[in-house]
C-alpha cells in the first residue's frame, strides 16, 4: 500500500479536485483499491465526493448518518489524552459514491486537535515516547488499513502546522499540485524549509528517546527514518486562462515566465526529497487544464469530472472539455504510478 499526500502551502490550486479525480481514476480505470482521507478541516474532499447534503447531515444533523468514522473520530483518543488512535475505523464505502473510492470524511472539529498535536510535538523534541506516539498517529492509521488498499490519498489544507506535519510523518510519498502564480512557487520554497526543519528535530527527538529509554521505539514499532524524506514523486501545474486578441487566445507573458521558472524552483527546493530512481526531468506529471463551468457542475452532482454525463447537465463544449480532461488525467496518473514504482 502506498500512502500519498497531496500538498502545497498555496491554496486555490485545484488540489482537492485533482486529488479526488486521481483517486477515482485509479479506482475506476486501473482497478485499484483506493482510500481518500480528508485531513483538511474545511472538508472539501468530503463535500466533493459525497455532496453537500451528506455533509450537512454528517456535521449538523442530530440524526446519525451511519457508522462512519471521521478523521476526528480516529484521533479522539489523542484529543482525550491517550497516545493512540481509535480501535475501530469504518470508512464510507466506495459503493456509496460515484468516485468509487472509500473515504474517511474530514470534520471541521479536526482543527481543534492542532493544539494537542502541537503539544505532542514539543514532547517529542524532548524524547518523550508519548509525544512520539501521538505525532505518529498516521503511522498507526496506515498500519491499520494497509491490507485493505493499494493507494491512500490524503487531501491536506495549505497549513504548515502540526496536523499536516503529522500526516506527512506517516506517508510514503508526496506530490505538489501547483498554480501558475508566484505564491505557488513561494509555497514550494516554504515546504522545503519547513520539512528540513522538522525532520531534523524529529530525528533528534527519536535519538534522545532511544538514549533515555532504549527499545521503546521498537516496542511500539515506530520507524526511525521517514519515508517522505525520499518520497517526492512530482508536481502538476494548473493552467491559466489565456487572453484573446483578435479572436485568438494568446499566452500571458507573466504566466509564461512563472511556468518557465517552475522546474528550476522544484530542483532547488525539492530535489533532495526525490524518490529513488527519479530525477528532475521526470517529476512534471502533467498540466491541468482550466475547466471553467465543468468543475461546479461536477461538484453539484458529486461526480468525477471524467465521468460527467448528459444527464448531469453537460452540454456543448463541456463534452470536449471532459474528454480533454480524461486524456490529461490518464497521463498524470500514468506518470504518477510510474514515479511511485521507480521509487520502490
Amino acid at each position: 500500500m502506498i500512502a500519498l499526500a497531496m500538498f502545497n502551502n498555496k491554496g486555490g490550486v485545484g488540489k482537492t479536485t485533482l486529488t479526488c479525480n486521481i483517486a477515482s481514476y485509479l479506482a475506476k480505470k486501473k482497478n485499484k483499491r483506493v482510500l481518500v482521507v480528508d485531513c483538511d478541516p474545511q472538508c472539501n474532499a468530503t463535500q466533493l465526493i459525497m455532496g453537500e447534503s451528506y455533509a450537512a447531515d454528517l456535521y449538523f444533523s442530530d440524526t446519525a448518518v451511519g457508522a462512519t468514522t471521521t478523521i476526528s473520530d480516529i484521533l479522539r483518543p489523542i484529543e482525550d489524552g491517550d497516545s493512540t488512535i481509535a480501535d475501530t475505523i469504518i470508512p464510507i464505502k466506495s459503493s456509496d459514491n460515484r468516485f468509487s473510492v472509500d473515504l474517511i470524511p474530514g470534520h471541521p472539529s479536526f482543527s481543534i486537535i492542532e493544539d494537542r498535536l502541537g503539544a505532542a510535538w514539543h514532547d517529542l523534541m524532548g524524547g518523550d515516547i508519548g509525544g512520539i506516539r501521538k505525532t505518529n498517529w498516521n503511522t498507526y492509521l496506515k498500519r491499520h488499513i494497509s491490507n485493505n488498499y493499494d493507494y491512500v490519498l490524503y487531501d491536506l489544507g495549505p497549513s504548515l502546522g502540526s496536523i499536516n506535519r503529522s500526516v506527512l510523518i506517516g506517508c510514503d510519498k508526496f506530490m505538489t499540485p501547483m498554480g501558475t502564480d508566484i505564491f505557488s512557487i513561494l509555497g514550494i520554497r516554504n515546504i522545503s524549509t519547513w520539512i528540513e526543519s522538522w525532520v531534523d528535530r524529529y530525528d533528534n527527538g527519536l535519538k534522545l528517546c532511544e538514549r533515555n529509554s532504549s527499545g521503546r521505539l521498537d516496542h511500539f514499532k515506530l520507524n526511525t527514518s521517514l519515508p517522505i524524506t525520499s518520497g517526492y514523486v512530482g508536481y502538476t501545474i494548473q493552467q491559466y486562462i489565456t487572453k484573446s486578441k483578435g479572436g485568438v487566445r494568446r499566452p500571458t507573458r507573466a504566466y509564461e515566465k512563472i511556468i518557465s521558472n517552475v522546474p528550476g524552483e522544484i530542483e532547488n527546493s525539492l530535489s533532495q526529497y526525490l524518490s529513488g530512481g527519479l530525477n528532475i526531468d521526470n517529476v512534471q506529471l502533467g498540466d491541468v487544464p482550466h475547466l471553467f463551468s465543468l468543475i461546479p457542475l461536477a461538484q453539484s452532482v458529486s461526480s468525477p469530472l471524467f465521468e460527467l454525463k448528459s444527464i448531469d447537465g453537460i452540454v456543448g463544449t463541456q463534452g470536449k472539455q471532459k474528454e480533454l480532461y480524461e486524456e490529461i488525467l490518464s497521463t498524470i496518473c500514468s506518470n504518477l504510478v510510474s514515479n511511485i514504482d521507480l521509487g520502490q
